[in-house]
């Protein structure tokens, strides 16, 4: 019969993705076969690949599938009433065999990723929860530093895409002495097809798994985009989870030799710091405020605009379905894990922040 091959692929499929949903159970061993096993060779090897073409080509790959399903959804509904009993089966076995398709190649080229272990565990980073206090303290503790960073600042570059790529990899290349985990080859930083559509739906970056690229928002002011890179980067890693690729950003911008990376990555962590002691301590919130310098709320003032002109109510639908996402991939906690990073640089710079005077 001729429905059978779609059965038995169905049926090989179905077993696949089983096989690969039963796998992703077991975190000791999805570290050690596929996230330090097969998969730097893999995600490797398409950053080779992609390195080739000047343009990002995972834009191309996923508009070509959406595409080809728009085209086959709206040739479907043209030939609906033409459709004979057997084709009400094939259809159906079509549609399911391409999407654990689809579920197989994302699992196998990065998708299990969500499956290891927590990184904060591999950098020996304590999970220690901090009080209202102590939250405090950092925040006083990270104005103090952004405030000394921005004064060193002599302007900011305006970045390309190659300067940044050649930053991020020598500020990886110096975290890879203390960490492999760090370990960066083939580097493959683009920017995004359109900026501009980017923007409008509230994106700085994002990894494209199928093809191994990091793609970065031109159009971001030049102070995040040091920052932004290094976070993109640590999503070729392996670092799936944002919480995780926030933390592998900030240590390796932070690291860098260059003042321009360690201010935005210092720029970038208070946000979520200022959004915690609003959250907890508004009282407090303001006085910390109005201690960041002229600079940093210049920086402040310039990003709001930037989001504002190009973002609109488009950010907060993106949101929503971003949260989605993250909650489909054992993320239960959905866009609130962001805030998993303030825990980290507290068990971080601990010992840092106890020898300042709280409130200074």
């Amino acid at each position: 019969m001729i429905i059978r091959p779609f059965y038995s692929k169905l049926i090989a499929f179905f077993s696949l993705a089983l096989f690969v949903y039963l796998y992703g159970l077991f975190p000791t061993l999805v570290q050690k076969y596929y996230s330090t096993g097969i998969y730097p060779y893999i995600s490797s090897s398409l950053r080779f690949i992609s390195a080739i073409f000047p343009f990002a080509v995972g834009d191309i790959v996923y508009a070509s599938l959406i595409a080809f399903v728009v085209y086959k959804i709206i040739r479907f509904y043209k030939n609906r009433k033409s459709l004979n009993k057997k084709d009400r089966v094939t259809v159906p076995l079509q549609v399911l065999n391409f999407f654990f398709l689809l579920y197989i190649i994302f699992k196998m080229v990065w998708g299990l990723n969500y499956s290891r272990p927590s990184v904060s565990e591999e950098l020996g980073i304590g999970n220690e929860k901090y009080t209202v206090k102590e939250l405090v303290s950092l925040g006083d503790f990270f104005v103090e530093k952004a405030n000394a960073l921005k004064q060193q600042q002599t302007g900011v570059p305006v970045y390309s895409i190659p300067d940044l790529e050649a930053n991020s990899v020598r500020a990886y290349h110096l975290m890879e002495q203390k960490n492999p985990l760090f370990r960066y080859e083939n580097p493959c930083l683009k920017s995004v097809l359109s900026p501009w559509l980017t923007s409008k739906a509230g994106i700085e970056g994002y990894y494209t798994p199928l093809t191994g690229e990091a793609n970065m928002n031109t159009n971001l002011p030049d102070f995040v985009k040091p920052y932004v890179s290094c976070h993109e980067i640590a999503h070729q890693l392996g670092i799936s989870y944002e919480d995780e690729a926030n933390l592998l950003g900030y240590l390796t911008a932070s690291n860098s030799p260059d003042i321009n990376y360690q201010y935005s990555a210092y720029y970038e962590m208070l946000r979520y710091i200022l959004f915690e002691i609003r959250i907890k301590a508004p009282d407090d919130y303001k006085r910390i405020y109005e201690k960041l310098s002229p600079g940093i709320l210049a920086d402040l003032k310039t990003e709001k605009e930037f989001w504002r002109k190009y973002n609109g109510q488009m950010f907060g639908y993106m949101d929503a379905a971003f949260d989605s996402f993250l909650k489909l991939n054992n993320q239960p906690k959905g866009i609130e894990s962001y805030q998993d990073i303030v825990i980290w640089l507290w068990n971080i710079h601990k010992s840092e922040v106890g020898n300042q005077k709280v409130g200074s």
